[in-house]
């Protein structure tokens, strides 16, 4: 086995990443690489890849039902009618990341998931980029930070009016709902 991978002592390989903390270790059993195919889990996953850019995904990960109450469960309707009180309310909010700019491209990105529903929605255009090949990476330092999938989907999104959506941030973010396999061989959850 190599240096990116760890046997827990439930017996399940695992990248180190995905070891070194109880929050990552049920997050990456239960959730990270597995299929979302609905709207509203994606623009969960969309918003908080956004407001992960610069933290550690464990930070998003200790604030996520903070973040789910703020931004009422994510619902794209909801938070695409919020207002400056909205704002201002979530820039008091200890119990989220508070950054004005990623908050206004949350609110920016609700509204363009409502306008996305007459192009088939929202889903449909981030599942339409999943690659026909996916990585086979043997270590941590093999894991690609991008695509050309990651970046054509940036791409489209920004011009449907998304923002905050890089081609790092939605190559995260097409490893986290299933859409492209960065599970390292030898792991558990990739069966070889």
């Amino acid at each position: 086995m190599n240096d990116s991978l760890v046997t827990g002592d439930d017996g399940i390989i695992r990248p180190v990443w995905a070891a070194s903390d109880p929050l990552l270790r049920e997050y990456y059993d239960t959730e990270w690489g597995r299929p979302v195919c609905d709207e509203r889990g994606l623009f969960e996953r969309l918003s908080l890849e956004a407001f992960q850019s610069g933290l550690s995904w464990l930070t998003i990960l200790r604030k996520r039902e903070n973040f789910r109450d703020a931004f009422d469960g994510f619902d794209p309707e909801l938070v695409a009618a919020y207002t400056d009180a909205d704002r201002g309310r979530l820039m008091a909010d200890a119990g989220i990341v508070r950054n004005r700019r990623k908050i206004d491209a949350t609110i920016t990105n609700a509204q363009a998931t409502l306008t996305l529903r007459a192009d088939g929605g929202l889903a449909d255009l981030i599942w339409s980029y999943q690659p026909e090949v996916h990585p086979t990476p043997r270590t941590a330092g093999e894991v690609p930070t991008t695509s050309p999938e990651s970046k054509a989907l940036a791409a489209a999104l920004r011009g449907k009016g998304f923002v905050f959506v890089g081609p790092t941030t939605m190559f995260a973010l097409m490893e986290a709902v299933g859409i492209v396999n960065t599970h390292l061989v030898g792991s558990t959850a990739r069966p070889e």
